[in-house]
């Protein structure tokens, strides 16, 4: 019998990191012995280049277009250390729908059986997380995606983005849709920041799966066109990716968590932004007053 494929959506806002997230977990899980797919899902088609030396591959909606039909193996490129890089595309520039390339990659590597003929340990769909879209919803509406995970910073309009996720997973998890594996806390310098985030999740019901700093390790391994993973693999910011693909590896139960709705997701942040006001001006406040 065929092993099972353990298959991860990593979303986000545009901008705060995903793709280098998602590209530094792949690395990791593969130095780590696994067999890795990268199914990037943005329409800007970046996801895998930081696996590939900086290079960009073409897309399976691009190969579409110029032929009529596609073998799943002619839209699937190899990357650093073995990782299988896929990137779904998108329509042209004002034409479509930006979720058709999800959603065309998706059923044809199904019905080609692809994940089982090539023996896959993990795929890890990298997934724009800031668009209302059903194509961008497929992971998780057909439970394609075992377990989600959302990348967040502790800034308001990433959190926003977060707990808009948190209700999709919310609404289609009674019909067989992914869970939540947790939240992905990037960028996190500043002490205001995590306890930012560790109160955003307390009031969603969910979890912090890993912390990861911002630092001029990622920039400098990406201007090579590199992971962390690859470009300063003994650097601390590559043990604190390669914690986090092991957490990813070793994590077993989802749950559906609990989004706030906007009129109490705006207090909360009022009464965040009102503390931090407190702070820069030196007025001494022991904690924020965060019950909802």
């Amino acid at each position: 019998m065929a092993k099972k494929v353990k298959q991860i959506a990593i979303y986000g806002k545009g901008g705060i990191g995903k793709s280098t997230t998602t590209s530094n977990i792949s690395a990791a899980l593969s130095v780590a012995g696994y067999k890795v797919m990268q199914f990037g899902c943005d329409p800007k088609s970046d996801s895998t280049n930081t696996l590939r030396g900086g290079k960009y591959i073409p897309t399976v909606l691009d190969t579409l277009r110029d032929k009529n039909t596609v073998k799943a193996s002619e839209v699937i490129y190899e990357g650093f250390n073995g990782i299988y890089c896929v990137e779904a595309g998108g329509p042209a520039p004002g034409v479509g729908c930006a979720g058709r390339g999800i959603i065309t990659a998706v059923q044809l590597f199904k019905q080609q059986r692809v994940f089982e003929e090539l023996d896959l340990d993990f795929v890890i769909y990298d997934v724009l997380g800031d668009v209302v879209c059903g194509g961008f919803a497929v992971p998780i509406r057909e439970g394609i995606a075992e377990h989600v995970f959302t990348v967040s910073s502790a800034d308001f309009m990433a959190i926003y983005a977060a707990n808009n996720l948190f209700k999709g997973i919310q609404k289609y998890s009674n019909s067989g849709g992914a869970l939540l594996g947790g939240v992905i806390a990037n960028s996190i310098n500043a002490p205001y920041a995590k306890e930012i985030i560790d109160d955003f999740v307390k009031q969603t019901n969910t979890q912090v799966i890993e912390y990861i700093p911002r630092s001029v390790t990622v920039t400098q391994s990406e201007l090579q066109g590199k992971t962390t993973i690859e470009a300063a693999p003994d650097s601390q910011q590559a043990k604190v990716y390669k914690s986090l693909a092991q957490k990813i590896a070793e994590h077993t139960e989802s749950k559906v968590p609990t989004p706030l709705d906007i009129a109490d997701l705006r207090a909360w942040a009022s009464r965040w932004g009102d503390y931090l006001l407190a702070l820069e001006t030196g007025e001494v406040r022991t904690e924020v007053s965060s019950n909802i």
